[in-house]
Formats: C-alpha cells, structure tokens, sequence
C-alpha cells in the first residue's frame, strides 16, 4: 500500500504551476491587437502598427525575461540594470540632460528606461544569496537613480527613489497584495489626476504647479484627448490620429502625440481601447501577485512597472519600444520559475 502522505502530496496541486496568470496575459494581449486592428479599419489614414510594435516588444521580453529568470535569476537582472546604465552613460551626450539626447533621443524615454533598470537592480539584489553581492546591486540601484536626475527627469527620479524605497522596505514584506492594491491606486490616480488637471477640475494653485513642470501645452493635449473621446467614445478616432484631430497639434507640429498613454488610448481606440489598456496593467499585478519568486522581488518589479505606469500617464514614453521590451523582460524576470529554489523569506 502506498504512504497516504506520499499519496496525498502527489495529488496536491503544484504552487509553481500557475495557468492563470499566462492565460489571462496572452488573452489581454491578444485582445488588445484585435481592438488595433479594428479602430484602424473604416480609417485610411489609421496607422496601428506603432501599437503592434508596441505589443510585440512586451510579448518579446516577456518571453526572454522568462527564460532568463529561470537560468539565471540574479545574473539577468543585474546584467540588464547594468547594461542600461553604461548605455546610458557611456553614449556622448547621453548625460546632457538634453530634451532629445541619446540613446532614445528623448530624455524622459532614457530616464524611464533607467527607471526600470534601477527595478531590475532591486530584483537581483533580492535574488541574491550573499548579502555583500545584494548590497553591491542595491548600490548600483542607487547610482541608476542618480542618473535619473542627471538627464534631467524629475519624474523618473521620484519613481526610482520610489522604487528603491518600497524595495528596502519590501524586505520585512510577508504579504504582497497590499502593497500590489496600495500600488494600483497609486496608479489609478495618476491617471485621474490627468483628466482633472485636463478639465480644469483642480485648484488654481495647484494647476499653476503642474502648468510650470508639465507646460500649458501639454495641458492643452490632454484636453484636446477628451474631446476625441468624448466624440468618439467606441472606436475612436483610430489609431495614430490623434495629431489630425488634435487643434493643438496643428497649430504646432512639435510631436503629434497626446503626452498620456491612456487619454491617447481613450481618444484613438475609444472607452473600450483604454479598458484594455487597464486591464493590461491589472494582469501585471495579478502574475505579480501570483508570482513564485520571493515576495521582495515581485514587489520591487510591481513598485518599478507601476512608476512606469505613473510616468506613462503624464508623457508618451510608451511610444518606445525599448521601453516597452524592458517593461515586459522586467515582468517575465519578476514572474519566471527559477530552475534552482529559492528562499520565500530574506535576510533584511
């Protein structure tokens, strides 16, 4: 007769197999290139493969962050933080803080990709098996921090220091959805924010602030997004057509996009273009969340991924695709099923 324990180990489910989170992901993403494709057509001049671009380059680093995750859980993530921060202070002028300085040639792109780097540097830190090595990695999230406040990103820097913070303090951590929950608001109100300020919604001091760090301009954009969609509110105006529509734009052809990953999808693919977009961030915290690395790792990767969300509300850093690769090698390292155990609790 077998052992009834032997037996009733075997019969238990497995804590590393977890369909739920791959599905819903490749369900959203999916969904999210059909509602592309079907915004653009009626419209000839609709152009829906910056979004395409945009979707594959998750897609593609999800699946290599998931593959390094699992080889090298430590190695990869420090190599990619690394990487980002020799490219971006190595390159000439890369530290100028100019507006279309390399290696994106947009400043606030280079520093959001900095931001994610300092969240891979916190991941290693807490893959990390020997406290020199993690201290080492901590530092060098500190030093990614820095430079984002050399190329001249106020946002960036908030968001990594966030990021570095909430990743120190995510050591004491035992529980993960409060944070993720606490995250998600964080998140939601960036977004509110940019509608209030868009409608006049807010104190006039207030907007006097955010007018003088921002640009009446931009203000402007945002407000030029909730007209569209207030026009347009199933399908929009198609995808990247908001510059043909926007007054603002063509009165000044400086950049035709709206400055807000979800107002510019509310006003190119319509109310259900940007569910989709929410719905895509909600699936990163829920495989965070469901996630079988340690607890500190999901939440530095969620703290890293939600600043990003956080900058994407009030610039169009999105619209890079070595932004979104990085967002989405970040998540499959943060998610990936490491072939060596690890620790579910962490030396402070």
């Amino acid at each position: 007769m077998p052992d009834s324990d032997a037996v009733s180990t075997l019969a238990a489910p497995c804590p590393h197999r977890l369909p739920g989170p791959e599905v819903a992901g490749a369900a959203v993403l999916t969904s999210c290139a059909g509602w592309t494709l079907a915004t653009a057509a009626g419209h000839s001049s609709a152009r829906p493969e910056g979004v395409l671009l945009a979707l594959l380059a998750v897609a593609a680093g999800y699946a290599a962050g998931r593959v390094a995750g699992a080889l090298l859980p430590t190695a990869a993530p420090a190599a990619a933080a690394l990487a980002v921060g020799l490219l971006t202070a190595l390159v000439p002028g890369g530290l100028s803080g100019a507006p279309l300085a390399p290696p994106l040639h947009y400043g606030n792109a280079d520093a959001a990709l900095l931001a994610l780097g300092v969240g891979a540097a916190c991941c290693a830190a807490w893959s990390a098996d020997r406290s020199a090595v993690r201290a080492a990695l901590l530092a060098l999230a500190s030093v990614l921090t820095g430079l984002t406040l050399l190329v001249g990103s106020l946002t960036a820097f908030a968001t990594s220091a966030g990021v570095l913070l909430v990743s120190c303090a995510a050591g004491r951590l035992r529980r993960r959805g409060p944070l993720l929950a606490v995250l998600a608001l964080c998140a939601a109100l960036a977004a509110v924010g940019t509608v209030a300020l868009a409608r006049g919604a807010v104190p006039e001091t207030l907007r006097g602030h955010a007018v003088a760090e921002l640009s009446e301009r931009r203000i402007e954009l945002w407000n030029d997004a909730l007209v569209q969609t207030r026009l347009h509110p199933l399908r929009g105006v198609g995808p990247d057509r908001f510059g043909e529509q926007s007054p603002t734009v063509l009165a000044d052809r400086d950049t035709d996009r709206a400055h807000s990953a979800p107002l510019q999808q509310a006003a190119e693919q319509g109310l259900p273009g940007l569910a989709l977009l929410a719905c895509a961030y909600l699936w990163v915290l829920w495989a965070l969340l469901r996630s079988p690395r340690p607890t500190p790792v999901a939440v530095s990767a969620a703290a890293a991924l939600t600043g990003l969300a956080v900058h994407a509300s009030i610039d169009y850093v999105l619209s890079f695709a070595a932004v979104t690769t990085g967002a989405g090698l970040l998540l499959g390292i943060a998610t990936a099923h490491p072939l060596t155990e690890e620790p579910t609790t962490r030396p402070t």
